[in-house]
């Protein structure tokens, strides 16, 4: 647990708990209900699988994650008790703010693992074809060795992949990573993007103009962003004011 401040007041007692390293993400990731801890490291690439059992005993023993038995009586899963769903309004206003106010991303930032998971958290399923879509997608300029990586929709069932499934690729997004991961927050129009071929797509033309509504983008990206820098200059270039 974090050093304690010695403060009754309930601000100081829940960052206790709350302003650890990683805590909030780990709680996020529940919330966006993932259960299993192979899958929290999916989620989350760049916690370590130590600093992640820390984490989720320290939520345990404050009584915001219980753990149990898996139903298919491998392994555990991991679940937010009452005291954890009720982070989430804590959680999505952080997020809020931080879309509005936190510094610009600077290269390290851009996981392209943390972005593959997102966007297959949020993928518009409903809106592809019936059977299986695979879509490819391929970026430059990516702070580690992950530039490439595979979303799969099979009727309804949405997964993610760093190595290649197998199947073959129906459509191929090409993009420098930063300018993606912007598209995605909402700080550029990924029409826009599309349109002018700065971000480029390959494939059957019926898929190409389907794409826009596949991808459902970040849950804050019609956001406006208000921090002074590059990223709301960009926003407001592309009309996000």
């Amino acid at each position: 647990m974090a050093s304690r401040y010695g403060q009754y007041c309930p601000v100081a007692l829940a960052t206790e708990i709350l302003g650890e390293r990683w805590t909030l993400l780990v709680v996020l990731a529940l919330l966006d209900g993932v259960t299993r801890f192979n899958d929290l490291q999916r989620a989350l690439p760049r916690i370590s699988a130590t600093m992640l059992s820390q984490r989720l005993r320290t939520l345990e023993a404050a009584h915001i994650v219980h753990k149990q038995p898996s139903p298919s009586g491998r392994g555990h899963e991991y679940a937010l008790t009452e005291a954890g769903l009720e982070l989430e309004g804590v959680v999505m206003g952080l997020g809020h703010w931080g879309q509005r106010w936190a510094r610009d991303m600077e290269l390290d930032d851009l996981d392209p693992r943390h972005l593959a998971w997102s966007i297959h958290l949020r993928l518009n399923a409903e809106a592809m074809p019936a059977g299986r879509t695979v879509l490819q997608f391929e970026f430059t300029e990516t702070p580690d060795d992950c530039s490439r990586f595979w979303i799969l929709n099979t009727d309804g069932k949405i997964d993610m992949c760093i190595e290649h499934p197998g199947f073959d690729v129906d459509l191929t997004i090409r993009s420098e990573l930063r300018r993606f991961v912007e598209a995605w927050r909402g700080i550029r129009s990924l029409e826009a993007e599309l349109a002018a071929g700065r971000i480029r797509v390959e494939g059957p033309r019926a898929l190409q103009r389907a794409l826009p509504d596949w991808l459902l983008l970040s849950a804050l990206a019609g956001v406006e962003r208000e921090h002074p820098g590059r990223e709301r200059t960009t926003c407001r270039r592309f009309g996000k004011d």
